[in-house]
């Protein structure tokens, strides 16, 4: 993997990095930011050079997670599960394989890859050192097989302990 080297930032770049570091807000979308740009094709210009600058990761189609001004060297790490939660918007997923084995204590293996079933989208995708792999599934396979999980500042959806340990005995 190529090592990014960090690049100056514009003065409108820098009133948007600070803006949204002073509000704490390091996952945010173009609604979020809209208000300091007077057209759209500025604000898309922006997150661009952003992005390519390596300041910003994209998430999704209108979801970005801004990577912290004390991060010097333009790397940062954030939990696989917050950032598996902001992607798919808080919905319509739930977090499976050996990632939910994980969480739930059924194994001490630390997972390479979180498994992701999701009713919208599929394939693999890395973001800030994480891979994640995209499984299709129905809304009701969802609502049967994924709780919520509320941990402090952790917010996620994932496969339930029982559903867990069925997988972990398949794949063993």
């Amino acid at each position: 993997m190529k090592q990014q080297q960090l690049q100056g930032l514009s003065k409108k770049e820098i009133t948007l990095v600070s803006d949204l570091e002073f509000k704490e807000k390091y996952y945010f979308t173009r609604e979020d930011v809209e208000q300091h740009f007077r057209i759209k094709r500025e604000m898309i210009n922006t997150l661009y050079t952003l992005k390519k600058k390596g300041r910003i990761v994209r998430l999704n189609k209108n979801k970005y997670f801004l990577i912290p001004i004390k991060a010097r060297t333009g790397r940062w790490v954030d939990s696989s599960y917050t950032i598996m939660h902001e992607m798919m918007d808080g919905k319509d997923y739930y977090l499976g394989g050996w990632g939910a084995a994980n969480y739930w204590g059924l194994t001490d293996q630390i997972p390479m890859r979180f498994d992701v079933w999701t009713t919208r989208r599929q394939g693999r995708c890395t973001i800030l050192n994480s891979k994640f792999v995209f499984h299709r599934t129905t809304k009701k396979d969802i609502s049967k097989k994924g709780i919520e999980v509320k941990e402090g500042k952790l917010h996620f959806k994932i496969m339930k302990k029982e559903e867990s340990a069925l997988w972990l005995s398949l794949h063993q």
